[in-house]
C-alpha cells in the first residue's frame, strides 16, 4: 500500500524553506492533523541554522480557506471537549502564528488564492506578504459565529488600525489584492503567473542576507510594537554591538574595499 500524501509539503531552495499546506481539494483547510504538521515544521524552522527564510503557501486554488468545520463526521460518537481544553487546544495552534511573527529569521506568505478566517491569520503573522492579484484576503469569522482567533485580532489592530480592523472582523469585508496593498496587508501583488518568482525572489534575498542582523532586525521591530523609544534605543545598542562582531559584517566592510558584492554566511 502507498503512503498517504502528507497534508504538509516541505521543500528546500538553498537556505530557502518553502512550506505548503497540502489540501487542495477542500482549499487547504486545517484540520487537526495539518495544524500539528505545520507547528512541528515550523518549530523545527525556527533554530534550523540551514534555514534562513520561511515560506508558507496552499497547494491548488487557495492559500488557506480557515478551518475545516467539517472535518469531524456528522454523527461522530465521540467525547466533547471542555472549554478548557478547546481553549488549551487552539492556544497550543497560536504557537504557529506567534513562531511565524516572532521567529529570529524572516517569514513570507505567498497567497495564491484565498485566505481566511485562520488562513488569514496565518498569512498576517508573517513578516511579509506577496500576493496574488487574484487572490481575495477575508476574515470569514463572523459568518460562522465565531470571533476569531491565532492572534488575527493583534495582526489586524497591527496592520491596518483599530478602525479597518473592526470593519473587517465585524462585517466580513472581502479585500482584493489592489485594496490589500493600500492597507499594507500585502507587501506586494503580482500575477498568477509570475507569483512563485516574485516571492521566491524575496525570499531568496532574505535567506541570504546576515542572518544575524536580520535576527536583531526583527526583534527591534517586534519591540518597537510594544515598547518605549529609551527601550528600543538599548535593544539597538545591543543588537549593533553583537552584529559588528560578526563575520558577516566583516565580510561586508571588505567587500566594501574591494569594490565586490558580499558573500555572507549568516554568522
Amino acid at each position: 500500500m502507498s503512503e498517504p500524501e502528507r497534508v504538509l509539503g516541505s521543500n528546500t531552495e538553498g537556505r530557502v524553506l518553502i512550506l505548503t499546506l497540502n489540501r487542495p481539494e477542500k482549499l487547504n483547510a486545517l484540520t487537526k492533523e495539518l495544524h500539528e504538521e505545520l507547528l512541528e515544521a515550523v518549530t523545527r524552522a525556527a533554530t534550523d541554522k540551514s534555514v534562513g527564510c520561511v515560506v508558507l503557501t496552499g497547494a491548488g486554488a487557495a492559500f488557506c480557506s480557515g478551518g475545516d468545520l467539517g472535518s469531524t463526521p456528522l454523527g461522530a460518537d465521540l467525547p466533547r471537549p471542555t472549554q478548557e481544553d478547546r481553549a488549551d487546544t487552539l492556544l497550543h495552534h497560536g504557537e504557529t502564528t506567534r513562531l511565524l511573527h516572532c521567529m529570529p529569521k524572516p517569514t513570507v506568505a505567498m497567497i495564491n488564492g484565498v485566505a481566511a478566517g485562520a488562513g488569514l491569520a496565518l498569512a498576517l503573522a508573517c513578516d511579509f506578504r506577496v500576493m496574488s492579484r487574484t487572490a481575495v484576503l477575508t476574515a470569514s469569522y463572523v459568518k460562522v459565529g465565531l470571533c476569531g482567533d491565532l492572534g488575527i485580532s493583534y495582526f489586524l489592530t497591527q496592520l491596518v488600525g483599530t478602525a479597518r480592523a473592526r470593519e473587517l472582523l465585524f462585517l466580513n469585508r472581502k479585500v482584493d489584492a489592489e485594496t490589500a496593498l493600500q492597507w499594507g496587508l500585502a507587501n506586494r501583488i503580482e500575477d498568477p503567473d509570475g507569483l512563485t518568482a516574485t516571492a521566491l525572489g524575496v525570499a531568496r534575498q532574505l535567506g541570504e542576507a546576515p542572518g544575524v542582523a536580520i535576527r536583531y532586525m526583527k526583534q527591534n521591530l517586534l519591540r518597537a510594537e510594544t515598547q518605549t523609544l529609551s527601550e528600543v534605543l538599548e535593544s539597538e545598542a545591543f543588537g549593533m554591538a553583537r552584529c559588528g562582531r560578526t563575520q558577516d559584517a566583516k565580510e561586508a566592510a571588505l567587500a566594501f574595499r574591494e569594490k565586490r558584492p558580499p558573500k555572507f554566511t549568516g554568522s
